[in-house]
């Protein structure tokens, strides 16, 4: 069964497809993940005030124009001292969507005479599955558990702190900034001070604002089966 993500950023894909794989183990592969950019979709205008908000337009405009279950993700940085700032905007902070680069430096800059200890911030991601009316497309021997259009969202956080300069080349966005309070063990020893950027793809699924909120989403992707 295809189960369209609501992305054209093929790193958010291989993250939500490790996360899946991690946490449905072989109900995973009921699952074939495609994202709104291979089938050619529009990214619908975010009019939406909340990730919440936004998360959900996503996902109910792919699944309508698919006739395919789908899933979206609306996150960004919240950063404390900023007002919550950027935000939803935090993928176009600098004024070009997607400048990974430039906003990291517009940040920087905004932040520069903030202290270590007043740079505190976190990520946020809203998770959220739209089923359409009359979706059919299910795997042999088993039926649809929701016979009418359904959409949900969940929330996830990952806290921590932002750095005055970039460390690690994993991840993308405010990854290289960001220092999650969670930090990883690694051959019997606890790790300190690593940014997302250099946590393994593992490490990050585990404490990330996207992995936590698709944790929270998995009873209701487990739902869309019933085996016969």
């Amino acid at each position: 069964m295809k189960l369209i993500v609501a992305t054209h950023n093929e790193g958010k894909l291989v993250e939500i497809k490790q996360i899946l794989e991690e946490q449905l183990s072989k109900l995973a592969d009921s699952f074939e993940l495609v994202t709104a950019g291979s089938l050619g979709l529009p990214d619908p205008v975010e009019t939406g005030v909340t990730f919440e908000q936004n998360a959900l337009l996503k996902a109910r405009d792919v699944a309508a124009r698919t006739g395919y279950p789908a899933i979206a993700d609306d996150s960004g940085l919240i950063v404390d001292v900023l007002g919550a700032a950027p935000g939803i905007l935090s993928a176009r902070w600098s004024g070009v969507h997607g400048d990974d680069k430039a906003n990291n430096e517009l940040l920087l800059r905004q932040l520069s005479d903030i202290p270590d200890q007043c740079r505190t911030a976190r990520f946020r991601c809203a998770a959220a599955l739209a089923i359409p009316d009359g979706c059919s497309e299910v795997p042999e021997g088993s039926v649809m558990s929701h016979s009418h259009g359904f959409e949900t969202v969940r929330v996830g956080e990952m806290v921590g702190h932002l750095l005055r300069e970039a460390h690690g080349i994993n991840g993308f966005g405010y990854d290289p900034l960001f220092v999650p309070d969670f930090q990883p063990i690694r051959d019997g020893v606890q790790m300190k001070g690593l940014t997302s950027a250099e946590l393994t793809q593992e490490e990050k699924n585990a404490i990330s604002h996207r992995g936590n909120a698709l944790r929270a989403l998995l009873p209701e992707l487990q739902a869309l089966f019933i085996t016969e």
